[in-house]
């Protein structure tokens, strides 16, 4: 059984056959509502797919979750793994939904049909009451027998669907034509009617599919990533590779799954990458646009990290193997995308308490139309065919694929982009954003800061400095940490080994050398807002003021005493971090949208204000804690006059989490950190601000086209329904508009595919 790898508690996914409609999901609900180890289920009809909440996941739990379903009159079996492409439902030419049988009905059906068209230019070819009884019959008991059988397992699962009031409908005209030509009007018949709807709903469904298969091309796109097989090299060490090294014409060809972390793996020009990685050997131009929306293709040399499905451009590749399966980036994409396809809206629960009572009331005023109009005309044959046209017209397909379809739609074109929607509550709140709160470091900068310079205390050198420096940073995962190690290694300075290092939030860093001349002293790299009860301060301040104007981050390696008296400075570190090329563009973007912009950090003030100006964000707020972030979001949620507003944070490190958390829309750069990912409703694959507009952009538009279809489906009942039970439709013709909703849904939502970002 398929479950959520990183969530343990208990979530597994069942691929659902046979269902046609939203009370068919409503029906499976509730059948798994009733399963003692069922904490929440949610059932996507788009997506003909279940999503399950248990307390506990065994083989005997997940076999009653499919044996409740079966019972209740579908098909089910288990979900592909994430990053498992599935076996997709096979539609063969002659099976009950396949394309031979929609012709074969309308083959049967038009002898019957055409020659309507014909009477009112006086033209009568209509064939004889028993030729008419032997086509119509076929239609009816074979082609039409889907009905029956999925109408019969909804009435005896005290629920109803939209194939039972198609069996229901199409029966009564059926059978009133067959009391009409032995022991009636033989003139009166109505076979046409009742083949015409079993013709039509079986197109309408046979286009659905096909709609439906091309809402979701963005997850299959995705799983015809992955590479069949892996050239991986029989050497393991992948310091003595080489170009003319004989290890590269010694390889095994394994199937992926075989492929393990640490393989090294060979990629010719032109082939997709088996798995993530770091380039052992070569250089290449890697196209990776599929996976992160970037359409530019990447330079790949030694050491830097691949994504496997991306494609390698024109040179040989030799890839040392890092993550495999569902632990890969192109696995958790698709896990994201599918995640956000299967669960629904919140719309969506209300349409789901509409089609829990739309059947039966349907039932109920086709039984009323039926005896008003033959108490009122006296004429049963006219009462029924109303009644069935009722039913017919009825149909909740277009309900229950108004908002999926459009979820598919949106999510998968928008994945394409780059842009991973997990949570399509997100759709209903993006298009109120009023406020964009962004990170600076990694989301309007490149993340990637370099040591400008370091200005050193008298009898100090760069050397010392950095040496201390490194020693105190060198277990630090952050940016400007990295920023000294890699100037100490390039300079060939050696860290000194420090113990009891500790991160002091908001501050810096500090610990105790344990050899050299400041061995046992505690030494700290803080940050200048830290140090602003030093009686030194100000004189400090002015010092550095340049630094901030020109925008550069800086630190301060002091020398905390033991006693009451101040710190000493031993060294002022100024640190360089370029801005996105994308920042200013992404700022006019959401200017453009009439949304306004902030910009949280932890930054001093005067270098966080200089990042400010030059891209044009609206308000900077500078020397923010990491907890103090979320605050700020909680108090984004209430403008200058107490109202209520929509909030977005943009950010990628883990000091962000709780801050994207607390938005209405967290939007996590894929660049940054795994927490900041998980935390986020929404993740930008490659690290580019406009990504943010755009993501506002489609979450609009796929609101905009949730809210389009749900009007045009209720619409359709609401005006095909009285026509109906008034005698201006006629049964073919109502079967005809019902099949006729669902394509009008599916079309409508299938639009958002041509949707770009700016």
């Amino acid at each position: 059984m398929s479950t959520n790898p990183k969530d343990t508690s208990g979530f597994i996914s069942i691929d659902i056959e046979g269902m046609t409609c939203a009370s068919c999901v409503g029906r499976v609900e509730k059948a798994l509502a009733k399963l003692p180890n069922v904490e929440a289920a949610s059932v996507n009809l788009a997506t003909e797919q279940a999503r399950i909440r248990l307390k506990e996941v065994t083989p005997e739990v997940s076999q009653q979750i499919i044996d409740a379903i079966q019972k209740s009159g579908y098909g089910a079996k288990q979900s592909a793994p994430p990053g498992q492409a599935k076996s997709p439902h096979v539609h063969s030419f002659w099976s009950s939904d396949g394309l031979g049988m929609v012709l074969l009905s309308l083959a049967l059906t038009a002898p019957l049909a055409l020659p309507m068209l014909l009477m009112p230019f006086g033209i009568h070819w209509m064939p004889s009451g028993l030729w008419q009884l032997l086509l119509a019959t076929p239609v009816q008991f074979v082609l039409g027998w889907r009905f029956y059988t999925s109408g019969y397992k909804a009435l005896i699962s005290g629920a109803g669907n939209m194939d039972l009031l198609v069996a229901l409908g199409t029966s009564a005209a059926y059978g009133l034509s067959v009391y009409q030509l032995f022991f009636g009007d033989p003139h009166a018949l109505y076979f046409e009617g009742a083949a015409v709807i079993i013709s039509m709903v079986l197109l309408g469904k046979w286009l659905e599919a096909r709609a439906k298969k091309q809402a979701g091309e963005a997850i299959r796109a995705l799983h015809e990533l992955w590479p069949h097989h892996a050239r991986v090299l029989k050497t393991t060490d992948d310091t003595a590779l080489s170009n003319e090294a004989g290890e590269l014409h010694h390889y095994t060809e394994l199937p992926l799954d075989q492929v393990l972390p640490n393989d090294l793996v060979m990629v010719l020009p032109g082939e997709r990458i088996p798995a993530d990685g770091l380039v052992a050997l070569g250089s290449s131009h890697v196209d990776e646009s599929l996976l992160t929306g970037e359409s530019q293709s990447i330079k790949k040399e030694i050491g830097d990290g691949v994504i496997g499905g991306s494609l390698n451009g024109e040179g040989l590749l030799v890839i040392k193997v890092r993550a495999i399966s569902t632990e890969s980036t192109l696995a958790k994409i698709i896990e994201l995308v599918e995640t956000a396809q299967t669960q629904k809206a919140p719309i969506q629960r209300m349409v789901d308490r509409i089609s829990a009572i739309f059947v039966p009331t349907v039932l109920a005023i086709a039984i009323a139309t039926g005896l008003i109009t033959a108490y009122l005309l006296g004429d049963m044959s006219e009462a029924i065919l109303r009644a069935v046209s009722v039913m017919v017209i009825a149909c909740p397909c277009a309900l229950g694929l108004a908002t999926p379809a459009a979820i598919m739609a949106g999510t998968g074109v928008a994945a394409r982009a780059g842009i991973l929607i997990k949570d399509p509550q997100v759709l209903e709140l993006a298009h109120r954003i009023q406020l964009v709160a962004f990170d600076k470091t990694g989301t309007l900068t490149e993340g990637k800061p370099t040591l400008i310079s370091v200005d050193t205390s008298p009898g100090f050198t760069r050397e010392t400095v950095l040496a201390l420096a490194a020693g105190l940073q060198i277990a630090s995962e952050h940016p400007l940490a990295k920023a000294v190690l890699e100037d100490a290694k390039a300079r060939g300075v050696s860290p000194t080994a420090c113990a009891e290092m500790k991160a002091i939030p908001g501050v810096g860093i500090e610990g105790r050398p344990l050899t050299g001349d400041w061995q046992g002293q505690l030494l700290r790299l803080q940050s200048l807002a830290s140090l602003d009860s030093h009686p030194q301060y100000l004189e400090l301040s002015t010092k550095v003021s340049p630094l901030f104007l020109a925008g550069y981050s800086v630190s301060i390696l002091t020398a905390v005493s033991q006693s009451n008296q101040p710190s000493q400075f031993l060294a002022t570190l100024a640190f360089g971090d370029a801005l996105k090329n994308q920042a200013s563009t992404a700022v006019e973007q959401l200017h453009a949208m009439g949304i306004q912009t902030v910009m949280l950090s932890g930054d001093n003030r005067a270098a966080a204000n200089q990042v400010g100006e030059r891209i044009g964000i609206d308000t900077v707020y500078a020397q923010v804690l990491p907890a103090d972030k979320a605050n700020w979001i909680e108090r984004f949620k209430r403008n200058s006059k107490g109202e209520r507003q929509w909030v977005a944070m943009v950010g990628d490190g883990i000091n962000d989490a709780p801050a994207l958390v607390m938005a209405d829309v967290g939007m996590a750069m894929a660049t940054g950190t795994d927490v900041a990912m998980q935390a986020a409703s929404i993740t930008l694959m490659h690290g580019n601000p406009t990504l943010v507009a755009a993501a506002i952009d489609v979450s609009k538009r796929t609101w905009t086209k949730i809210r389009q279809n749900l009007f045009w489906a209720f619409i359709f009942n609401v005006i095909g329904i009285p026509l109906a039970a008034l005698g201006y439709l006629s049964p073919a013709i109502a079967g005809s508009a019902m099949a006729l909703s669902s394509l009008f849904v599916l079309g409508n939502a299938l639009l958002l595919r041509l949707w770009r970002p700016k």
